[in-house]
């Protein structure tokens, strides 16, 4: 995780002036973009905190070495919920935020309201055996 991890750190220190120098060009009339660079050079910045922090916990991966062969990355990679329906739950929430932020504003409370309620299911989906919806 050093590679990962320096990319994004060199990614913090590219973000952060080019975020001054573009809001010197603007004269500083337009806040928007010099916010929003800003924000991403925070971004990876704390990215690249991140994968330093866990790379040092975990030590070097296979990827990492020169010398590694493949069958040093095989196995399991994590643990995902193949039949899950709390994703595609989620998904219809934030579309009715989004449409609710468009068409009407009282529907972004039901699309809240259901993000809580997919967020709540995901969270909880394996509290009570594997696969019990």
């Amino acid at each position: 995780m050093k590679i990962e991890s320096r990319i994004f750190g060199l990614g913090a220190f590219f973000f952060v002036p080019v975020a001054f120098i573009y809001g010197y060009l603007t004269h500083w009339t337009e806040w928007v973009g010099t916010l929003a660079v800003l924000l991403v050079g925070g971004l990876v910045g704390m990215i690249g905190a991140y994968l330093g922090f866990t790379g040092r916990r975990v030590g070097m991966r296979p990827e990492d070495r020169n010398d590694a062969e493949i069958h040093e990355g095989a196995g399991e990679q994590g643990h995902f919920s193949p039949w899950s329906w709390w994703p595609m739950v989620l998904g219809l929430a934030c579309a009715a935020g989004f449409l609710g932020l468009a068409m009407g504003f009282w529907i972004t409370f039901i699309g809240g309201g259901l993000a809580v309620v997919a967020l709540v299911g995901w969270v909880y989906e394996y509290s009570r055996g594997d696969h019990a919806h």
